[in-house]
């Protein structure tokens, strides 16, 4: 191919280029007196001011050699995937006001079957065969029946997943259910954490789907509720049923990363503990048992745990250095008495342990449970519920998948995202436990999901449906 290319200074390390002015094949082009190699690892790449040709290019960075030939591969896949999402703007982002507009509320799970009816609608639109999985005999507390989409497009056993939760955490006011749109930002309970990533998602289908992009397997979707309380009816289930990860090669997760991989998460054992006692009339307290100050004595016992716990520290980078201590929160949620002036016979309070990947989720699990057990033998009348317990995870970061979401963020943004730790839960949990590599990577930023001001930005919605799709164009080529 012949390209052209103008007068231009470009230094390498006090070195002086010159390009003519003249055309020239990219394979005579101007090239640093020094080995490509020995330039690349001791001193970088050569400092330009613009992009030229087949020289490849990243902020301003022009290196001492060609562009390989996968790099030109990439950026001739970019393009028409990028073009086409580009063009339909104004259709994801009536699809996410319409998901944002199914108040998917996790607790206590409610208007799944219609968030659900519009999913699957969309995808039969899209021409992509879709399966409905009903897990109604798994339903408590009021929650509505869960419904599980699963979606393919293309053929053979590897299976690269794409995956998503469409339950959302409560809002603040109903206010949050009533989508807005503000230029490029799309405001709204549920926008960024992730029904901003289901339609990246859906779109990346589609975009490969329209593009006609050569595939050596298939993509797997599944959506799924519930992930907002630990996965039961959902992830949970399908794992459990052996309808996760078959023949899967990979995994992709679309949760509010902020430009981060995520590769690793925490886990959690989350229990609601009920201290019980005797109400009296507070001028006869002598005759009651008061829960309050027994509850009180439990906490001052789990405090000396959570010191011992709070000390840890994990060695993956978290983004912020104070939260790669372990955790042990007590209190998130409290309650009990009847009125100001009875004797309170009943107290509760819950606990969320979170879980570093260096440490064993069964063995800090039975610590946890031996201090309640040790309030009881002290003679103090307690029970407990699990209310979510799930397993901390990592998956490496030079796997064939990390490396090909890299390349992808790269080939898009002009950036290679790092690779940190989720502060929380994820659900690549269910895939790492089969032996399927799995990350998150999503639109949004983790610090307005599940805040009052939720939002995310459609263009970054926009290139992560072009990540996605490039990623599984990259691990599916062969």
């Amino acid at each position: 191919m012949r390209l052209a290319h103008h007068a231009i200074l470009v230094s390498c390390k006090g070195r002086k280029l010159n390009f003519e002015k003249t055309r020239r094949t990219s394979s005579d082009g101007p090239r640093c007196s020094r080995p490509f190699s020995s330039c690349m690892a001791r001193n970088g790449s050569c400092l330009a001011q613009h992009q030229y040709g087949g020289w490849s290019h990243r902020r301003g960075i022009l290196a001492c050699g060609p562009m390989s030939r996968r790099s030109s591969e990439r950026e001739a896949r970019t393009g028409p995937i990028l073009d086409w999402l580009r063009q339909r703007e104004e259709d994801m982002a009536a699809l996410l006001a319409e998901l944002v507009a199914n108040p998917t509320e996790n607790p206590p799970g409610r208007n799944y079957r219609a968030c659900a009816d519009a999913l699957e609608k969309r995808l039969r639109e899209f021409g992509i065969e879709c399966e409905r999985v009903d897990t109604a005999d798994l339903t408590k507390d009021g929650a509505e029946s869960s419904v599980c989409l699963l979606a393919g497009y293309g053929r053979g056993e590897r299976t690269l997943y794409f995956h998503g939760h469409y339950d959302v955490v409560p809002a603040q006011t109903p206010e949050q259910f009533r989508p807005l749109r503000k230029e490029h930002f799309v405001f709204g309970r549920g926008s960024c954490d992730m029904k901003g990533g289901i339609v990246a998602m859906l779109y990346a289908i589609l975009a490969l789907k329209e593009t006609a992009a050569k595939l050596n397997g298939r993509i797997g979707l599944t959506l799924v509720p519930n992930e907002e309380t630990g996965g039961a009816g959902g992830s949970a289930w399908l794992a459990a049923q052996g309808r996760l990860g078959c023949s899967g090669i990979g995994m992709l997760l679309a949760e509010p990363t902020s430009g981060v991989v995520w590769n690793a998460n925490r886990g959690a054992i989350s229990l609601r503990v009920r201290v019980h006692g005797k109400s009296a009339h507070v001028g006869l307290q002598h005759l009651g048992e008061n829960a309050f100050e027994r509850m009180h004595r439990v906490v001052g016992q789990l405090q000396e745990l959570k010191r011992e716990v709070e000390q840890r520290v994990t060695n993956f980078n978290v983004g912020a250095e104070q939260a790669r201590n372990s955790i042990l929160m007590l209190g998130g949620q409290s309650g009990g008495g009847a009125n100001f002036n009875v004797v309170p016979e009943e107290c509760w309070f819950t606990i969320d342990r979170r879980i570093n990947p260096e440490e064993d989720s069964r063995e800090e699990g039975s610590k946890l449970i031996a201090v309640l057990e040790s309030c009881k033998r002290e003679g103090i009348p307690l029970e407990w519920e699990t209310l979510q317990e799930g397993r901390s995870s990592a998956c490496r970061e030079d796997d064939a998948l990390g490396k090909a979401l890299a390349r992808s963020a790269r080939a898009v943004t002009g950036e290679a995202p790092p690779f940190e730790m989720c502060p929380g839960m994820l659900e690549i949990r269910f895939y790492i436990a089969l032996g399927v590599p799995a990350y998150a990577y999503g639109p949004g930023l983790l610090s307005v999901a599940h805040g009052p001001n939720e939002y995310v930005d459609l263009r970054k919605v926009i290139d992560c449906a072009a990540i996605y799709a490039l990623t599984a164009m990259d691990v599916l080529r062969r």
